[in-house]
């Protein structure tokens, strides 16, 4: 077969055998060393899977269906994303492109319902218009891996509403609500009033929900606030506060909850009601952030990049920043 990027052996009288290392050779030609990479790992996990499970026609043409349907459903909301996240591949992907040290805040999932239209808000502003929702005031500080305040943080936060639902979910919404971005402050502090959050199910009218009932997994996610730390030298972090004793703690269908990232519910004091000028016994949350360097981050992805490869048997040279295997 002649391409204009190279030449392969004509393929004929292909086999069980012979069909998975003639599909990769067929995706090498394209002179990207990264992109021969990944195809060739893609289709060989793709092959192994069908050969090891025996896939049945009937199951391949199922699953072709389910991502079908799973791409329609984007037409209303992120539904990849969600399926993404409920077979761990999310949080997998995320693990391995920002590994923390030891002392970093853990990452958890962005998840579908991210925006950038987040209001600009100083510190103390209100993030929810539902009166539904229990007040809820968030004492917060962002500091380096040596303790040091970190001024000038965006932040940008966002939660769901008293009925589980977020903002982009409403067809009828006209802008943000329940979400808002803020700089952290000289001494790295910052603070919002919120409503409690709560436990939700994922949305229960697209193919992801309809899996996990078939694989008999409980849909609820347990309550928390989302957050995105950034700020130049520093890795980004995408992660979330989650409550202790939610019921769903240990059970989250999208992978998110670390115990680290688990918190309790302080009540506001007289003074701390005067403070941020809040109820006496308002709902507290309270976290202290730790964000990692962008080197920091960097030499434990390489270092964990050049163990990969050599447990396939390769050494490593990098192209852009990502590794591939080197074969001169």
């Amino acid at each position: 077969m002649d391409t204009s990027k190279g030449k392969t052996s004509l393929m004929k009288d292909l086999s069980i055998d012979n069909i998975t290392q003639n599909a990769i050779l067929v995706n090498s030609l394209s002179g990207n060393p990264r992109l021969t990479f990944l195809f060739e790992r893609l289709t060989t996990h793709l092959h192994a899977f069908a050969q090891e499970t025996r896939l049945s026609t009937e199951e391949w043409s199922a699953g072709l269906k389910f991502l079908e349907e799973v791409g329609q459903k984007c037409k209303e909301r992120e539904e990849f994303i969600l399926l993404s996240d409920s077979l761990g591949l999310s949080l997998l992907v995320d693990l391995i492109n920002h590994p923390k040290p030891a002392n970093a805040t853990e990452l958890s999932l962005r998840g579908p319902a991210h925006t950038h239209d987040g209001p600009l808000m100083e510190h103390g502003g209100g993030i929810s218009h539902d009166t539904r929702g229990e007040p809820l005031l968030v004492l917060c500080s962002v500091k380096d891996s040596a303790g040091k305040p970190i001024e000038r943080v965006a932040i940008d936060i966002w939660e769901a509403d008293a009925a589980g639902n977020y903002d982009v979910f409403y067809p009828d919404r006209e802008g943000p609500e329940g979400r808002c971005t803020m700089y952290s402050g000289a001494d790295g502090s910052f603070w919002f009033k919120g409503i409690a959050p709560v436990n939700y199910p994922m949305p229960p009218d697209g193919p992801v929900h309809k899996m996990l009932e078939m694989l008999h997994r409980q849909p609820w996610r347990p309550a928390h606030v989302h957050f995105v730390f950034e700020k130049e030298g520093y890795d980004e972090l995408t992660t979330a506060i989650y409550l202790r004793g939610d019921p769903f703690e240990t059970s989250d269908p999208v992978f998110g909850v670390q115990e680290s990232l688990l918190t309790e519910y302080e009540q506001a004091d007289d003074a701390t009601a005067k403070r941020y000028d809040v109820k006496p016994g308002t709902k507290v949350m309270k976290y202290d952030f730790v964000l990692a360097s962008d080197k920091e981050v960097a030499d434990v992805r390489h270092k964990r990049a050049e163990q990969a490869l050599a447990d396939l048997g390769h050494k490593t040279k990098w192209l852009d920043g990502l590794p591939v295997p080197d074969v001169d």
